[in-house]
Parts: C-alpha cells; structure tokens; sequence
C-alpha cells in the first residue's frame, strides 16, 4: 500500500501542509486506518514531557477516534492541552505508517458504544464487562497535519 494517493514514497512526505485547518485521508490513509493496525498516541505531560499509549483506533470520516476511561493520564493531559500525534504502521508491511498531528476533542461515551465496537474489529468478539461506574469517554483526533512514510 502507498501512503500518498496513488504514488509510492521514496522517503517521508507531508500531505499537505502544516495548517490549523482540518485536512483529509487520503484512500491509502484511510485503509491503513481502517485496518486492524495499532496507534500510538501522544501528548503532553504537565511539566512538558511526551507521553505514549497504545491504543486501537476506529476511523470516522477525516477524523480518528479511541475509546479511554477518564482518569487516564493521556485524558487528563488532553483536557489541559489538546494537541496530539497518532502513528500507525501496517502490521503487514511496516515500512507503511502515518503520522497524524492534529487536535482532540473528548466526548462523552456513556453507553460505551466505541470499545464495544474497537472489540468487534480487533477480536470479533465483545469486550469484557467493566465496573459499573467506570467512565469511558471518545477521543476524536481532528487532523491538522498527516506525515506518511512508505518504503
């Protein structure tokens, strides 16, 4: 698969510009997404220091959304600092990934609707139950920013 639309990468390239503005998946971005392919997000700590979790990822139109519990650090750091960067790669072909810089936003998920279908993609099973009081939220990456790198 290539990163770029319809053109393979020799080395990294940016797609399109650094802007504030939203941008859009390009086809070979969006299958990349779509797959059972890891994220890897970060954010910021307090004091300024990166912080990395794992997650599975879900693509709903141009956006990117993971399901978290809310006293997670990666939620506390989005809520005083919404910047964040997702990469992924394609666990069939590493050389494929995509960086995706961008925005959150953090969304109530009271039926707990995301990790029941991130289960189903992932496993094809449902995930196991949780605490009742255990609040879950979605994060919503809005891209400001997609890097692909492609050998």
């Amino acid at each position: 698969m290539s990163i770029s639309e319809g053109t393979s990468l020799p080395a990294a390239s940016v797609v399109p510009a650094d802007s504030a503005a939203p941008v859009s998946f390009t086809g070979p971005v969006r299958a990349l997404l779509d797959g059972k392919n890891f994220a890897a997000v970060a954010t910021l700590g307090p004091g300024g220091a990166p912080q990395n979790s794992v997650v599975w990822i879900k693509r709903e139109g141009d956006t990117v959304v993971f399901s978290s519990t809310d006293g997670r650090q990666k939620v506390r750091n989005l809520r005083r600092d919404t910047r964040v960067s997702l990469s992924v790669f394609d666990l069939a072909n590493p050389y494929d990934s995509v960086e995706i810089r961008g925005v959150a936003e953090i969304l109530p998920d009271p039926d707990k609707r995301l990790p029941h279908e991130l289960s189903h993609k992932y496993l094809g099973i449902d995930p196991p139950a949780e605490r009742g009081d255990e609040v879950r939220v979605i994060i919503r990456v809005v891209p400001q920013k997609i890097v692909g790198f492609s050998a």
